[in-house]
């Protein structure tokens, strides 16, 4: 007589099914209070008294404004913010790398003996306090202050940029230095060759790539940031965004729109580009 199949056979089970149910609720239990303490309610947005007003102004998107004079200033614009994203992403290079320097064990000469001496692990913690002050004050908080410094215009931007941007860059930079291979770095420190030279020679060749990956990427945000910053007096494309939002008119906003993800897909593929060069 045949044995009878099991119902459930062992390729039907799944082990775990418990334990991912556990984590399942426990983060719906975790998530239900920060939803309702947010007062996320999206279901306003079927709402009639939401929709019609929203899809009226969506509506005036289409078609584009796109006639030459037009297109010139959004040109000219445009120009502007790359400007300031450029600029204010250069001077917090400026700011970073010697930052990052500092605050990165494997290139500290006393740390290899094991537990560093004292004044560099106190310089360490205060150049890694400096970081967390920059990126923690969000670049358009440092725009308002700027614009009561210097007044309006793109230099207020450019300045926001580079501190937030300086600690961002300065964290970053840091992780990935110290997530690579230190040993050819310790080899060159211990046979006499200064920092510098053990950055260039240690750990920049192995961590080229992803350095400038991330750079781009931080480039390209700062694209973003700027147009942001435009809406509170700092120039470029996001106050001639602003000005058009203030009009309703949608078609002008469409095309700055459509500007940005020219942007953005522009600076994806040079960051492809750039990595495939490195490699």
């Amino acid at each position: 007589m045949a044995a009878v199949p099991s119902r459930t056979t062992p390729a039907e089970r799944d082990p775990a099914w418990a334990h991912r149910v556990f984590w399942l609720l426990a983060a719906a239990v975790v998530l239900w209070p920060m939803l309702v303490l947010t007062e996320f309610k999206p279901w306003l947005l079927l709402a009639p008294g939401s929709m019609e007003p929203a899809l009226r102004f969506l509506a005036g998107f289409v078609p584009p404004r796109m006639d030459a004079e037009f297109l010139a200033l959004v040109a000219r614009e445009t120009w502007r913010t790359v400007a300031i994203a450029t600029a204010g992403l250069t001077l917090a290079m400026v700011l970073a790398v010697p930052l990052t320097l500092l605050s990165v064990r494997s290139l500290s000469i006393s740390g290899l003996a094991g537990r560093m001496a004292a004044l560099p692990a106190v310089l360490r913690f205060s150049v890694r306090g400096l970081l967390i002050v920059l990126r923690s004050v969000p670049e358009l908080i440092w725009a308002l202050v700027f614009v009561r410094v210097v007044g309006l215009g793109v230099t207020a931007g450019v300045l926001a940029i580079a501190l937030t941007y300086a600690g961002m860059l300065g964290k970053v930079y840091g992780e990935i230095l110290e997530s690579g291979d230190a040993h050819p770095t310790e080899t060159l420190l211990r046979n006499g060759a200064g920092r510098i030279q053990a950055f260039f020679y240690g750990l920049l060749p192995q961590n080229a790539a992803e350095l400038t990956s991330y750079t781009v990427y931080r480039w390209e945000c700062a694209i973003r940031s700027s147009a942001v910053l435009g809406f509170v007096g700092a120039g470029g494309l996001g106050q001639q965004m602003d000005s058009s939002m203030k009009m309703f008119n949608g078609a002008e906003v469409s095309t700055m729109l459509l500007v940005f993800v020219l942007l953005v897909a522009a600076t994806d593929r040079l960051s492809a580009w750039l990595r495939r060069a490195l490699a």
